[in-house]
């Protein structure tokens, strides 16, 4: 079934998922949301596949999620966390090494999908933002758990409060991506890691992935479900609302606590 905005294609054993709306920076849409958490959790049954790679074309692998138009925040709901936290889980639960092809800006809820990958190759150009708080929401996407087990709770709590964006050279210097690379070096880097992970030991990989993310992301599993409750209570607050307006108006949003 053809997704709108999402490109997959398989070859040599590695599956690429490619959001595919680079109009928009690779905001993604509810339905392909689902769809990347659906191939995720199909390859577990795959001999065929090794590896799978989670990429963006254009400018941007991913600003997250769609919070342009009309009304925007009426269709954010509890089914829209539930979403984005089945994607997180598919890709940290995955059996086959999960690689985020960092092609540009990562913002929001893209962020938290790199960031849940096992690598990411990152060019020099992009930049890494949780924008939650610029319309009054928190992060979410397990982001409050692995942001600050990588980069520790100061600059976590920098990214998410001031929601300002870090530069790749920065995010990688701090240990929130594996791998920076010039530009023009990035699709041959990328292929490259890929190659490597397509080549290892599938049983080791899969104890190694597992046995990493349990010593790293224990708070993973009670961050999912605390931002799923809260973000769905802030989903209905005025100044949500508020935010995602002056966001497609392309203006400073002004929060009155309510």
């Amino acid at each position: 079934m053809t997704i709108p905005g999402l490109a997959v294609s398989e070859t040599d054993g590695v599956l690429t998922l490619r959001f595919d709306r680079p109009e928009v920076f690779n905001a993604l849409t509810g339905e392909m949301v689902t769809a990347v958490s659906e191939a995720l959790e199909k390859v577990n049954s795959r001999d065929d596949i090794r590896v799978v790679v989670i990429t963006g074309t254009g400018a941007a692998f991913s600003t997250g999620a769609d919070v342009g138009g009309e009304n925007a925040h009426e269709r954010f709901d509890v089914r829209a966390m539930d979403a984005a936290n089945r994607l997180v889980r598919a890709i940290v639960e995955c059996h086959k090494p999960v690689v985020a092809g960092v092609n540009g800006v990562a913002a929001g809820l893209g962020l938290s999908v790199a960031l849940a990958c096992d690598l990411a190759v990152t060019t020099e150009s992009a930049s890494l933002l949780l924008a939650f708080a610029r319309i009054g929401l928190m992060p979410d996407g397990g982001a409050s758990a692995t942001v600050a087990a990588a980069i520790g709770r100061p600059r976590a709590m920098r990214m998410a409060l001031l929601a300002e964006p870090l530069a790749a050279p920065e995010a990688y210097r701090a240990g929130l991506v594996s791998h920076l690379v010039a530009d023009a070096d990035y699709e041959a880097e990328l292929a490259s890691v890929v190659k490597r992970v397509r080549y290892g030991a599938p049983l080791g990989q899969t104890a190694t992935k597992r046995a990493v993310n349990q010593a790293a992301w224990a708070s993973l599993e009670p961050a999912l479900e605390y931002e799923r409750d809260t973000q769905t209570m802030l989903m209905r607050t005025a100044d949500v609302a508020e935010g995602m307006a002056a966001f497609s108006e392309k203006r400073r949003p002004v929060f009155r606590g309510e």
